[in-house]
């Protein structure tokens, strides 16, 4: 059957995309005493196989938590329910390719992939579908200004787009459709729309005619009198109501172009994402998602389009992340107050980006400023050293000499973090109180590693081992995991150095020039040495085997916090 025909009897790929088996449940004993899933690094989590109520179960017989999130459509949070039991069909907006991304479309996209991560730990069998916008306005004036090939450029932008994605540790969605590959889908959509009398021609191009569809407006709670114009299209007084949008633009002289009945051209913005998402997914399915930005009027528009090609779409949740800011104001291209994605990994470890944009929650704005990056990078780096200096402990012992026992102590600990994470990812992403409520096992890390009383603990190993497992489940749910603490830890102390404008030659130099001066007593100068690395974000430790060092928020940002 066709991608066409299936449109058209309105059936989703579903069958092809989700796994007829179900993933094994893994194994992790210290979770048991808990009615929760097992945090799991390596295997898939558990399958749900039973409705008891408005609980779920997994194949044990364990209660799994319930998702609460908010929902843009009813302005409140509601208990998610899947339309298929045990399955999640999810839509996000996409980039209009046209230039590299910037950190507001990180944001994006690290949220809808800590929810896609998220889903697939509770067992559940995910769709995620996420597209590019690879004909538009934007992509025609960038390549005409280039002297490009408009499909070509956005090809381009699309594949460094899928790098920066990699490099945010972001997971690739299910399906990535491109509006240049779906103009069939498109094109039948629109034919439906004009066939059930919500649009008309003029001259070559298809209109939607809002007043022929009360709920326009819903989403966004505007009155039609109060909505204007779609951002991406001039006002045209051929339009029935300014509110009108384009669902097809005529083609124009130099301009890539599809034939349709009506007339060669080309889609408005707004009909892609409503095609796409119906190819895929059907028209009802459970979360359509993107930035607040896109509540009004692109969201809107679907909504209007969907609906008057099916009276059956239905999407059961609207989830919309807040604004990156700048000063308060919205960072975008159209502002020109914005950083690309490039420009901060420049600088900035990735992953130290992506725990920024998880310490605020996704529907608050977040402000950008040095100053919080450099206190994420500061907290990864201090996350990753823990762990790295308790991996590295437990490689020096023997693994056989461990017992299956671990303090109460230890369990109160990660099972607190256990109920903490669950609790709050499961109300609506709650991720900064996850990421606050990492601090009591790494404390206990550190207490075992390094403190009298720790180091004399009964069953040490068999502690430092749950404790770090419990930490490393998290970091892999959150997509926070790196391949190696010790590769992390050096790529961290490599950006901190870029930033200081110094090599580790200079900082070494440094350490030695202090330790002289320390010989000599000359303490003042060995104060303004450490000052002066300090300044630029570089720490000196001094311990019984020598002075270190290792990144730190530079002095004066210490001193606004």
């Amino acid at each position: 059957m066709s991608t066409v025909s299936l449109l058209k009897c309105y059936r989703p790929f579903f069958s092809m995309l989700f796994p007829h088996s179900a993933p094994p449940r893994p194994h992790a004993s210290i979770f048991r005493r808990k009615n929760f899933p097992s945090f799991c690094a390596t295997s898939s989590p558990p399958p749900l196989t039973a409705e008891k109520g408005c609980g779920k179960f997994d194949s044990e017989g364990l209660a799994l938590p319930e998702v609460w999130l908010h929902n843009t459509m009813s302005k409140t949070k509601e208990l998610f329910k899947p339309k298929v039991d045990s399955k999640v069909g999810m839509y996000v907006c996409g980039v209009t390719a046209y230039d590299l991304s910037h950190i507001g479309h990180a944001r994006v996209y690290v949220n809808f992939d800590l929810l896609y991560r998220y889903f697939k730990h509770l067992g559940f069998q995910v769709c995620y579908v996420r597209n590019f916008t690879d004909v538009d306005d934007k992509i025609i004036a960038r390549a005409k200004e280039l002297g490009e090939d408009p499909i070509s450029l956005s090809r381009r932008y699309c594949e460094e787009f899928c790098q920066d994605m990699v490099t945010l540790n972001c997971l690739s969605p299910s399906v990535e459709p491109k509006v240049s590959e779906h103009m069939p889908q498109i094109i039948d959509m629109i034919e439906k729309i004009l066939n059930n009398g919500y649009a008309y021609i003029v001259d070559g191009d298809v209109y939607f005619n809002v007043e022929k569809f009360p709920e326009y407006g819903k989403l966004s709670s505007r009155d039609l009198e109060d909505n204007r114009a779609g951002e991406r299209v001039a006002v045209d007084s051929r339009k029935k109501n300014p509110a009108d949008f384009a669902l097809w633009k005529s083609a124009k002289p130099g301009e890539p172009f599809w034939e349709s009945r009506w007339g060669p051209g080309r889609p408005g913005w707004h009909i892609e994402c409503s095609a796409m998402s119906a190819a895929y997914l059907g028209y009802s399915f459970d979360i359509h998602g993107g930035g607040i930005d896109l509540v009004f009027p692109h969201h809107e528009n679907e909504i209007a389009q969907s609906c008057a090609a099916c009276k059956k779409s239905d999407i059961s949740v609207w989830m919309h992340n807040g604004f990156v800011t700048i000063d308060s104001v919205k960072m975008s291209k159209s502002l020109g107050n914005f950083f690309t994605i490039r420009q901060v990994i420049d600088i900035y470890h990735p992953l130290a980006l992506r725990y920024f944009l998880m310490s605020a929650h996704y529907r608050s704005p977040i402000n950008y400023s040095n100053i919080q990056l450099e206190s994420a990078s500061d907290r990864v780096f201090y996350i990753y050293e823990t762990l790295h200096e308790c991996e590295s402990f437990l490689n020096q012992h023997d693994q056989t000499i461990r017992k299956d026992s671990i303090p109460p102590d230890t369990l109160d600990i990660i099972d607190k973090f256990h109920d903490v994470f669950l609790t709050s990812m499961s109300d609506d992403l709650h991720t900064p109180v996850v990421l606050a409520g990492m601090s009591d096992p790494l404390k206990s890390i550190n207490d075992l590693l390094h403190t009298r009383k720790g180091k004399k603990q009964q069953f040490r190993i068999e502690s430092l081992s749950a404790l770090e497992k419990s930490v490393r489940d998290v970091l892999t749910v959150l997509g926070l995991m790196p391949a190696s603490y010790f590769e992390v830890l050096q790529q961290l102390k490599e950006k901190a150095l870029k930033r200081a404008n110094l090599t580790e030659d200079d900082v070494l130099q440094k350490i030695e020039e202090r330790a002289a001066a320390r010989i000599q007593k000359e303490y003042a100068k060995s104060d303004a040495i450490r000052k002066d690395l300090a300044v630029v974000g570089i720490t000196l430790m001094d311990s019984p085997n020598g002075t270190t060092w290792r990144p730190a928020i530079p002095l004066p940002l210490q001193e606004l916090l």
